[in-house]
């Protein structure tokens, strides 16, 4: 891919764009659900960890290591490919430290976040606040892993449309934790709906800026770099957020059947992918 046009940009961030509003789709589950259903829940989030981890390592991070190959040759593209993914690890770690404990998406809490499914959940005046802090959290996970979102469909639209799939999953708790304390303090369904919904904008917000970013220095250099980063926050994300979340919500093995699953169904379909190709 030497050129980026927006004839290319479009669909990739439609798919961003809908991986950002499933965090709305987390509020609506949220008003309706109770504890005992949310078993589908977990395999799903399962299924995305599996998706991520799968295309992570099988196509993201090997495309990192063949444009740098391109650039330098010998083992030195595959160590600045990796030293990418570590970055992007990093860069995930980071955004997490800077996030408070108490509205960190990542920092589960099984108690807290299914307890609000229950009808007798209390209703206090630091709900609200604990909403909103949470929607502001989430916004800012939500940027880069729109920016992954993007970067991946920008590739391979076929791939990007898994990616985009297994994003709008993981950002169905998202939605609920943000929507739940909203609407157990104001009993307002729209202002819930509202703030989880405005959440999820920061992902089509992150292909954006990226798309801007990456325009006037679009290259072998830029990809092989981009690709690598993009490899380590879907890792984070899938070890940090995806695996702990689908326990939380799940039964003892609900996490491994979605993993393999979501392993599978990657794999079979970049193979299908490559013989049509």
């Amino acid at each position: 891919m030497s050129t980026l046009s927006l004839a290319q940009f479009w669909p990739a961030f439609a798919l961003t764009l809908l991986a950002g509003f499933s965090t709305a789709l987390g509020a609506l589950i949220a008003f309706f659900s109770h504890q005992e259903n949310l078993r589908f829940l977990s395999i799903g989030l399962g299924f995305s960890a599996g998706v991520m981890i799968y295309v992570s390592f099988m196509e993201i991070l090997p495309k990192s290591m063949e444009a740098f190959a391109l650039i330098y040759p010998g083992n030195l593209g595959q160590i600045l490919a990796l030293l990418c993914f570590f970055a992007g690890v990093t860069l995930s770690a980071l955004i997490d430290k800077l996030i408070p404990k108490d509205v960190n998406p990542h920092e589960l809490k099984s108690q807290k976040e299914l307890s609000p499914l229950k009808r007798d959940y209390a209703i206090t005046s630091s709900l609200k606040r604990t909403g909103i802090f949470t929607a502001i959290a989430i916004s800012i996970h939500n940027f880069p892993e729109g920016f992954a979102t993007f970067i991946s469909a920008l590739d391979n639209l076929s791939f990007g449309l898994m990616i985009a799939l297994a994003v709008a999953i993981h950002n169905i708790p998202e939605g609920m934790a943000v929507s739940l304390p909203i609407y157990h303090a104001t009993g307002d369904r729209k202002r819930a709906f509202f703030y989880s919904t405005l959440s999820g904008l920061a992902e089509p917000l992150g292909a954006v800026v990226g798309f801007f970013l990456l325009y006037p220095f679009l290259g072998d250099f830029t990809l092989a770099l981009t690709f690598g980063i993009v490899a380590g926050i879907m890792i984070y994300i899938s070890f940090d957020e995806l695996i702990p979340a689908s326990r939380v919500y799940g039964h003892a093995h609900d996490t491994l059947y979605g993993l393999v699953t979501g392993m599978a169904v990657m794999a079979f379909s970049l193979v299908a992918l490559g013989n049509l190709g």
